[in-house]
């Protein structure tokens, strides 16, 4: 199975640019660093070219950041990257992640024994509580598919398929790339997670996120905290009559 790995990284943040190339040679696979899309050079054209408010259902109720618009580009850049290269699949990395040298070797292989093209598994920095059953285990390492997959972007496997599903229903967006991909209704692509975690994210330890958003006001951050949920509930249910309409 030919798979590479490419690790996404913003060329301007020197402080992470030791731990992109550390990432590159730890990686149990053959690595590029991917160049990230800078936010800070995207015009306003730039942005409404692919940024399209309250484009699906349940609506994203927030303003999407320049940062988090750049993010969603870069994956998208990694998920060409694997359908031009003609990969069975791509691991697709974060320069804020640091696999553990012990483990994830083995958890990324079992992951990828019975790979489906059309799947994205993912590799999560923290335990998060997803419910979903169990669908291939492997020398302690188990899969699971998620009713509402988490979010994060740190870590996963990609398979060819899958971003060919995650490009074509991306052209345009309204929510960032991990809220995008909680959406299983509308790309198509089959998200699972994997278990045991093996990632950390040491963000704080490079020198806090490269996202920078303006400082919220207290009713700014309410409005946040009340849509949350009620974004999260949505789209679980838009996933069950997905899956019951797929069954």
């Amino acid at each position: 199975m030919a798979i590479k790995a490419f690790v996404i990284h913003l060329e301007r943040a020197q402080g992470r640019r030791l731990q992109a190339q550390r990432l590159r040679a730890a990686l149990p696979l053959a690595a590029a660093v991917l160049p990230a899309v800078d936010g800070l050079k995207l015009t306003a054209a730039d942005i409404g070219r692919v940024v399209q408010p309250r484009l699906h259902r349940p609506h994203y109720p927030f303003a999407l950041t320049r940062t988090e618009v750049a993010c969603f580009l870069s994956h998208r850049r990694a998920w060409q990257a694997i359908v031009d290269q003609g990969l069975d699949a791509g691991l697709v990395v974060e320069d804020d992640a640091e696999p553990s040298a012990s483990d994830f070797a083995a958890v990324l292989e079992a992951a990828s024994v019975g790979l489906r093209q059309d799947e994205f598994i993912r590799f999560p920095h923290r335990e998060r509580h997803e419910p979903g059953p169990v669908v291939r285990t492997r020398d302690g390492v188990r899969l699971l598919e998620p009713r509402l997959p988490a979010l994060g972007m740190v870590a996963q496997l990609v398979g060819r398929e899958a971003a060919r599903l995650l490009l074509d229903a991306s052209w345009s967006f309204d929510r960032p790339v991990d809220s995008f991909v909680q959406m299983q209704w509308l790309h198509g692509a089959r998200v699972l997670t994997a278990r045991p975690i093996v990632v950390r994210e040491i963000c704080g330890e490079l020198g806090g996120s490269v996202i920078h958003a303006p400082r919220a006001g207290f009713v700014h951050k309410m409005i946040h905290e009340i849509n949350r949920p009620l974004l999260r509930r949505a789209v679980w249910r838009a996933n069950e009559q997905w899956r019951r309409k797929a069954a």
